[in-house]
């Protein structure tokens, strides 16, 4: 089963670039997450629409965090990337002729709404700070250095 990991990829992302302080390149960027920096430009212009990053052209710029981290929570940032579905799971007929079909269907679907209301609903009580202060207990906790999150190849 396919996962969609964009959620997850972006916010990764954002947190190194409230730690980095400083702008970040597409291609910085990129190689923290092994992937194209096409891909990364493609990501941050939803999040730039979105109002929560900035980028800047020349010597010095890249991309940087221009929201206040205590204001966006992970739903923001999620409807940000598209809102893509929720679950890899589906009905093996939408439109089915079958009795029995149609009976697990409409029990799956009621499951799948639930539970997607279910984690929608987390996903707007957790802010960008809130993760950030996440990340930064474990760093402290791990005696970690800048050395530990480099991503360096």
């Amino acid at each position: 089963m396919k996962h969609d990991s964009r959620l997850s990829g972006v916010l990764h992302v954002l947190l190194h670039m409230l730690e980095a302080g400083e702008p970040l390149t597409s291609e910085q960027l990129a190689a923290m997450m092994s992937t194209n920096p096409v891909v990364i430009r493609r990501i941050m212009a939803g999040l730039r629409d979105a109002g929560f990053v900035g980028s800047a052209k020349g010597h010095g710029g890249g991309w940087t965090v221009t929201c206040d981290p205590a204001a966006v929570t992970l739903d923001d940032i999620y409807a940000a990337i598209g809102s893509p579905p929720v679950f890899a799971l589906g009905h093996r007929s939408e439109n089915p002729a079958c009795l029995v079909e149609q009976a697990v269907n409409a029990s799956l679907e009621s499951a799948f709404q639930d539970a997607g209301q279910l984690l929608l609903k987390r996903l707007r009580t957790v802010t960008l700070a809130a993760l950030a202060a996440d990340f930064h207990a474990r760093f402290q906790a791990r005696n970690a250095t800048k050395k530990d999150i480099s991503h360096a190849v």
